[in-house]
């Protein structure tokens, strides 16, 4: 009998950059030896104004760690990466000599974080220069990247559930044209991460747990996926488990680290699966278009979003989805239901209407979406803006 390959998973991965991950240590004390390992002279430190003024002392006790290695600071990146607060980063730490750069924040800092790498790498030192670099840049202005012999790493402690430090992709937004772009490279990928449950105490709560809503969005999206494998969907289906599971008992108790460090190990397994070759769907797609152009945080994307796309896709992935719930501990009820319901337990948005998004934004929305891959690798393929339409009023 003929042996045909066509039958079986067919995909490639790429191992990030990503070399260490440590955990369970207090993110000061693991930063400051990791720096010393490392032998960093000139660290340059990237973060949040939020962070410079809180008065919890958890960014300070960064600094003191880092002692008379920390070479400058940057605080000037907002939601979304704008490419203008990139390049003002990658100035700055290049005024500064920077040979290694750590990025304390959410998923923004660490996606600008990710593009200064980048920025320093090859010299780039305007907005035009960085655009050369993107994935969809088209071919005639489209640069090839190269990586010098000793390129300028990156260090993380993550305040949020959004996972950014564990891929070697930056989505940066052209505020000119608001609409976000990604920039791939396996070094793009931190060095090393720091996951310490206590550099989340002190971020709201509502972003804590809209990131974490984002992150369930990651093992949702990529089990449903046309391009999940039993790679993939053990990490989906743990990351799900892990995180339904902590996040309630974070709300229960907000002091408590151990279910913190639960849902970071979980949103470490749900991004694992799409960095295994998993893909996103419609839930990921439709909300880059809904937080480039209208500023709709990504996690709040997920909030109002995800719940509508599986009920749109049901039709054609019933069994995946009771297999989610089964995860959850509820495989009687829909999965979209459970979660909407655990969204509005941890008192987030579940609508469009809830953010301010009218139907009379919807053809814009569906027009800008369309543009994404994300969109076109949905399990119910979608044919037109129509049908993100139809997604849409789902949602709204």
């Amino acid at each position: 009998m003929a042996f045909h390959h066509m039958s079986l998973y067919r995909g490639r991965f790429h191992f990030p950059g990503l070399e260490t991950v440590i955990f369970g240590q207090a993110a000061d004390e693991a930063l400051a030896a990791e720096t010393e390992r490392l032998g960093a002279k000139r660290v340059f430190l990237l973060t949040t104004r939020s962070l410079v003024l809180a008065k919890d002392g958890f960014l300070q006790k960064i600094i003191e760690g880092l002692g008379p290695r920390l070479a400058g600071t940057f605080s000037a990146i907002r939601a979304h990466s704008p490419q203008e607060d990139v390049i003002g980063a990658a100035w700055a730490a290049r005024r500064e000599r920077a040979d290694l750069l750590v990025a304390v924040g959410g998923g923004s800092v660490i996606d600008a974080a990710k593009a200064v790498q980048l920025c320093l790498w090859m010299d780039i030192r305007d907005e035009e220069s960085l655009t050369a670099y993107r994935n969809d840049a088209p071919s005639e202005m489209r640069r090839l990247l190269e990586i010098p012999e000793r390129p300028i790493r990156l260090l993380t402690v993550s305040t949020t559930l959004s996972a950014s430090e564990f891929t070697s992709t930056a989505g940066i937004t052209d505020s000119r044209t608001r609409t976000k772009h990604a920039y791939s490279h396996p070094l793009l990928a931190p060095r090393t991460v720091i996951l310490d449950p206590a550099a989340t105490l002190t971020t709201p709560e509502g972003l804590l747990f809209s990131t974490a809503v984002r992150s369930l969005d990651h093992a949702v999206e990529s089990y449903c996926s046309p391009l999940a494998t039993p790679a993939t969907e053990a990490f989906s289906l743990q990351g799900l488990r892990l995180l339904t599971h902590a996040l309630p008992r974070i709300k229960a108790d907000p002091k408590d680290l151990r279910p913190r460090q639960e849902a970071q190990f979980g949103m470490w397994q749900a991004i694992m699966a799409l960095a295994s070759g998993a893909g996103a769907g419609a839930s990921h797609g439709i909300g880059y278009a809904l937080g480039a152009r209208f500023g709709v945080p990504h996690g709040i994307c997920s909030c109002v979003l995800l719940p509508a796309v599986l009920r749109w896709n049901n039709a054609v992935n019933r069994s995946r989805q009771r297999d989610l719930s089964e995860a959850m501990g509820r495989p009687e009820k829909p999965t979209a239901n459970l979660l909407a319901d655990l969204i509005a337990s941890l008192d987030l948005p579940g609508s469009l209407r809830a953010v301010r998004i009218g139907r009379e934004d919807f053809d814009e929305i569906a027009r800008l979406a369309l543009s994404y891959p994300a969109v076109r690798q949905n399990p119910r393929p979608i044919r037109d803006e129509e049908d993100i339409k139809e997604i849409l009023e789902l949602a709204w």
